[in-house]
């Protein structure tokens, strides 16, 4: 783990090899998870404070997200899918309804609209950004009346919301922002979510400001924080923590059917200390990207992130390349010790979903079918350290070069 008082901490790939084979070189993992320096205390204390659950560190993280973000309310979940779900549960659409979405994205986001009892309707790509785009909205919306969309910012870039709400021929209340990749983005000044009717955030390990597990619902909107609030906690009037304040009531009621999806206190605590050390890390990510484009710029069958920049700040949770026998250069880079990942096999190249969609639906979206079996993302945390990240560029030109 590295952390924010001691950016030069050993990682994986900095510690001395001592092992018997001393040509072996160490591992590059494609993720370290940071750790703000207070977190340890700070867990401590919620430890010892008997209240372990959702609970008042609950609510101040909630208000330190929101504050962050300048945002009016921010719900805490368990995770972005469980966000995704209750806000779809909380449009209270007709059973069945077309909810947009694009292919490209985490398996998670199409079971939440499976999960509240919709059916995903598919939209390509722009190939440059890798997210949705007014055209490929427009023309997603033209198969099917959408009661509902879900847009994504896939690896960190923010899409436009306004103009793809608007080629969707909806209204913003109709409109829900996967931002599991969105911290630290925004477009013209506004971070992603300051604005949002609802705004989904991930915690996940793997994320920029990761604790481990959980999530964010971020709105501005009263009517859909209560319902997200109740529903979070099987739709009940009031959470144990309200029940049982000095002049609480053990009655309840269950207004609405929800889910058992929140935040706990030792979580809260940790996304409180990781919220505080989340802009140095940003900045730390923005230079490695940086470093990356300078040294692959030009290479052969590689084709960098491409993003429209204007107005728009980059969370940069991903560096995503597009490479040709994606297959054969992940196994050359883990032959290098450098770990990868894909984001994403496309949803309608899976199983399950192809028995769900049909063969026109998982037709309609040849951009992502082709760049998807293109994408690959290489290593990029706070703590990755020079040496590393050029043994990643030199693993990946090795890898390019050989391929002619």
């Amino acid at each position: 783990m590295t952390t924010d008082t001691a950016a030069a901490t050993e990682t994986p790939d900095d510690t001395p090899d001592t092992s018997p084979d001393a040509a072996e070189p160490a591992p590059i993992p494609f993720a370290v998870p940071s750790l703000a320096g207070d977190v340890p205390g700070a867990v401590a204390e919620v430890l010892g404070s008997g209240w372990i659950t959702t609970g008042p560190q609950t609510g101040a993280f909630e208000k330190d997200f929101a504050g962050h973000l300048g945002a009016a309310h921010a719900v805490a979940v368990s995770s972005c899918t469980a966000a995704l779900e209750l806000c779809l549960r909380a449009l209270d659409l007709p059973p069945g309804s077309a909810v947009l979405t694009p292919s490209l994205t985490f398996c998670g986001a199409i079971n939440a609209i499976l999960h509240a009892g919709h059916r995903p309707v598919l939209v390509d790509i722009d190939e440059d950004t890798l997210v949705v785009s007014p055209e490929t909205v427009a023309a997603a919306a033209a198969r099917v009346a959408p009661a509902a969309m879900i847009t994504q910012n896939q690896g960190g870039y923010p899409v436009d919301v306004r103009a793809v709400t608007a080629a969707a021929g909806l209204d913003r209340t109709r409109v829900i922002e996967d931002a599991a990749h969105g911290p630290g983005a925004a477009r013209n000044g506004v971070p992603v979510g300051a604005h949002s009717f609802a705004a989904c955030f991930s915690f996940y390990a793997t994320k920029n400001m990761p604790i481990g597990e959980g999530g964010a619902v971020v709105t501005s909107d009263q009517d859909m924080a209560d319902r997200v609030r109740s529903m979070r906690l099987h739709g009940m009037s009031k959470d144990s923590w309200r029940r049982y304040l000095p002049g609480g009531s053990w009655r309840y009621d269950v207004k609405a059917v929800g889910l058992k999806a929140n935040m706990t206190d030792v979580q809260a605590v940790i996304g409180r200390a990781q919220l505080a050390a989340l802009p140095a890390w940003q900045r730390e990510r923005a230079e490695l990207v940086a470093r990356y484009d300078a040294a692959l710029a030009g290479l052969p069958g590689l084709v960098l992130p491409q993003r429209r920049l204007d107005g728009v700040q980059h969370a940069w949770h991903l560096y995503q390349v597009r490479v040709p026998d994606r297959d054969g250069i992940i196994a050359d880079l883990e032959a290098a010790r450098v770990g990868t990942s894909v984001h994403f096999i496309p949803a309608h190249q899976m199983t399950v979903y192809q028995q769900v969609l049909g063969p026109d639906e998982c037709a309609a979206v040849p951009v992502t079918d082709r760049v998807g079996d293109e994408l690959l993302s290489l290593p990029l945390y706070p703590g990755l350290s020079p040496a590393a990240q050029d043994r990643v560029v030199t693993a990946i030109t090795g890898a390019l070069r050989a391929r002619g």
